[in-house]
Order: C-alpha cells, then sequence, then structure tokens
C-alpha cells in the first residue's frame, strides 16, 4: 500500500471527523450536513485507486426521468465523483482517482466536495423524486397535530393552501 492511508488518517483526524477504519485502508467517515443531516462515505484504498462511495438517497418514487436528468445535469459541474445508481435505483456518489494524487489536502477536498454535492442537492432530489409521499407525511402530521418542524424545506409545495 501507499503513503494514501496515512494522508486519509491525517485528514479525518485534523478535520475532526467520526470515521472508522473498518481494515486497512478502508474508511468509513460520516460528514455531517444540513439538509442531509449525515452522509456516509467510504474510502478505500486498492491497489492503484481510492474508491469514493456515498450513499446519497434511495430510489425516487416519481418523475423518475426528471430525477435522473437532475443528477446528470449536475455531474457535468463535479469534482472527484459523480452520481450514479445501483442496480436497484438508489443514488450514489462515486469516484475512483490515482493513489499518486491522494493527499491529506486532496483528501480534504474530496470529502468536501461529496458533502456539498449531497447536502446541496438533497431537497432537490427529494422534492422530485418523493413530492407525493411528503405530501401525505404532511397532511398526516397535521390531521394527527404532530410537528412539520423537519418538514419546513418542504413547506412550500406540501404545506396545503389556505
Amino acid at each position: 500500500m501507499t503513503a494514501a492511508p496515512d494522508a486519509i488518517r491525517a485528514a479525518l483526524d485534523n478535520g475532526g471527523l467520526t470515521y472508522e477504519e473498518t481494515e486497512p485502508g478502508s474508511f468509513f467517515v460520516t460528514l455531517p450536513g444540513t439538509h442531509k443531516l449525515a452522509t456516509h462515505c467510504w474510502l478505500v484504498v486498492g491497489r492503484h485507486a481510492l474508491l469514493v462511495e456515498a450513499f446519497v438517497v434511495r430510489k425516487p418514487d416519481e418523475n423518475v426521468e426528471e430525477f435522473q436528468r437532475f443528477l446528470l445535469r449536475r455531474n457535468s459541474r463535479m469534482y472527484a465523483v459523480a452520481f450514479s445508481t445501483d442496480a436497484s435505483g438508489d443514488v450514489y456518489l462515486v469516484g475512483r482517482l490515482s493513489l499518486d494524487g491522494i493527499t491529506e489536502t486532496e483528501v480534504d477536498r474530496i470529502l468536501g466536495c461529496v458533502l456539498q454535492y449531497s447536502d446541496e442537492s438533497f431537497d432537490t432530489l427529494l422534492e422530485i423524486g418523493f413530492s407525493s409521499s411528503i405530501r401525505r407525511e404532511w397532511a398526516w402530521r397535521l390531521k394527527r397535530g404532530e410537528s412539520t418542524a423537519n418538514l419546513q424545506a418542504f413547506a412550500r409545495f406540501a404545506q396545503p393552501e389556505d
């Protein structure tokens, strides 16, 4: 293995991030967000490349084509990782980077990108792919007198018109 694991450990420790090294060269990192409260990211040092993989959101319930178009448009402006879907349609950020370029600074930059892309896109992805579910949840909570505080990001389309 190269110096990449040492660079990753240094970046994670200096960034004050919560992580677990599940085996030598495999890091499971929790990135705290604002819209998406936590993004879980794998950094796995391979023989020739660093794999970066983070779960973003599950497969959309509706508006699948619009949802996919949004992801593809975002990909054109991104660094180091891109949106991808797995066999079941769940969305991830994925990247493979040469081990030669893995420094503490670069790890910090990559994790910053993962967090930014996941966090910035989260509300829009939920609105596009899950708006009917969000509206039903809003109505159910109102009917039962429960809080809609954690749904406030969606009030503009979920809240019933007066």
